[in-house]
């Protein structure tokens, strides 16, 4: 999963412990937290036109995809689930009426993907029906709904960094205009806004149109920072627009690092780090024990190699043989050594776009967008020198240092303008696309060896194949199939389903679609480029490489032997590290030496003890 909470800091030890620092003098720590709230009256239960599927029905299948991603992305994450407007009450003490708590927060599970899963579709809404029942306006009460969600948010004991609440209505008056139980309601989501608590409406369409005016607009929390536009106000009448504003709300932006970048002396703004992408790989494998089933925890510890007696981290020393004399060194030497600068990013001058060429691009970009809340006055100056450098197309070069004791990199900051889609929805946020450039040793001039050219008439006729094949590519079309069947075979397992859902593979070449387009042309090119009877299926012959013995040819040549006296000047000269791994073992095996180990300098230890004077 591509995801910002990639880089959430797991920490399985103490959850009151620190976060681990990002890059400046900033830190974050704790979980994520995110609470359902969905109105469980009869409106949200009447379908759609033409058979769509209920707003209920739609919200369910929001929040089931919700679980099963936290579950894979971020499953240390807190979610819950809260109906109110129904007819039973479920909550602490059950102080509140037609509220019902079906979820505690905590962590997403098996068990609860099953629940919710419970309440798609026609049986599901029956299931519903029975568990919850419906409840009028008369017995709908917000406020009394967002006492239950602040309790929630009060019981738990772990640190929380974010807590997000998420509404789902179609009723724009959820209290059929009662204006006592509308100020209530508003003066609790105050309570729950001035308490760090983000409310989020998700509200679906109904008949005659959702007016959120009438009540909603003061309820909701403002936009966190520029990036985001608020409240939206057309309703999602359709389970896709409901899921993309789902998954655009659920996580919290984490930075990778905040720092400082200065445009000049005495003059700096605060901006923090993104990655905009990040590659998604298998989860790697918990060792459990064999009796209890529980994950098992390793412990490293370092132990004197003559006295056997326990090593502690101050007592650790780092060395180098420089020379043939060993330099001990201190882990602040060492630090000290490595540290070129403070973490920040310092603005070198200005470069035109087209002076920035494809191969400069090594490893992926990450994305800068300032940091109001660390600097007051950031967002103005940055959003000057963005629209500055994208009006006169030039790219600002940086030289940057994420962390202390990193070595410093260079940035070329390339300006990215605003994108709204029809809905005014951000597709394309404003900032800086910060790319990697390559120092001067990383770009290599490789001598390859010539080969033959094609012809004018192989080239024309590769274009026209070219120009039949070609499609239109979107990165979000193509899913990595190993990776889906893997966690559709863990849904399966822990799920207790009879099969894992098959997976698509959308990568395979579409063979008779691709024939149709070419028709003679693949046989035309091949006939311009291989000679008469070619069949590329038909293994060529092994051939045998002779050998000046007559025989044939060794598979893998031999190591040369060093003699005792080579040996013994590579000693004198301190030139032993230049000898390779495959010399020095064959060195050791010629002189009878024992080895224990195959590390390099085990080896030259091993050689120097026994050809000592």
């Amino acid at each position: 999963m591509a995801e910002w909470n990639a880089f959430y800091r797991n920490e399985e030890e103490d959850e009151e412990e620190e976060g681990d620092e990002s890059g400046g003098e900033f830190k974050f720590s704790g979980r994520d937290s995110l609470v359902f709230l969905v109105d469980a009256s009869k409106d949200m239960f009447i379908k759609g036109e033409h058979g769509a599927p209920s707003n209920f029905d739609m919200t369910m299948q929001c929040v089931r995809s919700v679980y099963t991603s936290k579950i894979i992305s971020s499953h240390r994450d807190l979610v819950a689930l809260v109906f109110y407007g129904t007819k039973r009450s479920k909550n602490l003490n059950d102080n509140f009426k037609h509220v019902y708590v079906y979820h505690d927060l905590d962590e997403p599970g098996a068990k609860r993907v099953l629940d919710v899963g419970a309440l798609r579709g026609d049986k599901g809404a029956r299931t519903a029906e029975e568990t919850l029942g419906h409840g009028g306006e008369t017995e709908t009460s917000l406020s009394d709904a967002l006492w239950c969600c602040s309790n929630l948010y009060s019981d738990v004991k772990l640190r929380l960094s974010h807590k997000r609440l998420m509404l789902f209505t179609c009723r724009d008056r959820p209290h059929g205009g009662d204006a006592t139980r509308d100020r209530h309601a508003r003066t609790k989501a105050g309570d729950l806004k001035e308490t760090g608590v983000v409310i989020d409406l998700m509200h679906l369409m109904k008949p005659g149109g959702f007016d959120v005016s009438l009540f909603f607009c003061d309820v909701v929390s403002p936009p966190e920072d520029d990036s985001e536009l608020g409240l939206q106000l057309e309703p999602s009448h359709k389970l896709e627009d409901l899921q993309k504003r789902v998954r655009a709300k659920e996580q919290k932006k984490r930075t990778l690092a905040r720092l400082s970048l200065c445009l000049a002396e005495g003059m700096s703004v605060a901006v923090g780090v993104y990655a905009t992408a990040v590659t998604a790989r298998k989860p790697g494998a918990v060792r459990l024990n064999r009796e209890s089933n529980e994950a098992v925890r390793s412990k490293t510890r370092t132990f004197h190699t003559q006295t056997g007696s326990l090593l502690l981290p101050s007592e650790l020393k780092k060395s180098q043989t420089y020379g043939e004399r060993q330099i001990v060194m201190e882990k602040d030497e060492v630090d000290s050594i490595k540290k070129f600068d403070d973490p920040g990013l310092h603005l070198m001058g200005f470069k035109p776009m087209d002076q920035l060429k494809l191969h400069h691009h090594i490893r992926p970009s990450v994305f800068l967008y300032p940091e109001e809340a660390q600097v007051t006055g950031s967002s103005c100056l940055f959003s000057a020198l963005l629209k500055k450098c994208s009006q006169r197309e030039v790219f600002a070069v940086c030289r940057y240092i994420p962390r202390r004791n990193n070595p410093p990199r260079f940035l070329a900051l390339v300006p990215q303008t605003e994108v709204l889609d029809q809905g005014h929805i951000q597709i394309t946020p404003p900032g800086f696309n910060a790319i990697f450039l390559p120092f001067a040793d990383d770009i290599r001039t490789l001598d390859l060896p010539p080969c033959p050219g094609a012809s004018n008439p192989q080239v024309q006729k590769m274009k026209e194949i070219v120009t039949k094949l070609r499609f239109k590519y979107k990165s979000d079309s193509f899913e990595n199939p190993a990776l889906q069947q893997h966690y559709r075979n863990l849904e399966a397992l822990a799920l207790d389903m009879m099969a894992p859902e098959n997976t698509e593979d959308f990568i395979m070449p579409k063979v008779q679609q691709m024939d149709d387009r070419l028709g003679p042309l693949a046989q035309e090119f091949k006939d311009l480029v291989y000679p008469a009877g070619y069949n590329p299926d038909s293994k060529p012959s092994a051939k045998r490489k002779s050998a000046d013995g007559g025989g044939g040819a060794d598979k893998k040549p031999k190591v040369a032997a060093l003699q005792e006296a080579e040996l013994r000047s590579h000693i004198l000269g301190g030139t032993m590290g230049k000898l390779t791994v495959p010399v020095l073992k064959e060195a050791c095996k010629q002189l009878g030496v024992r080895i224990t180990g195959t590390k390099k300098q085990e080896l030259i230890d091993a050689l120097k003890a026994k050809l000592a004077p």
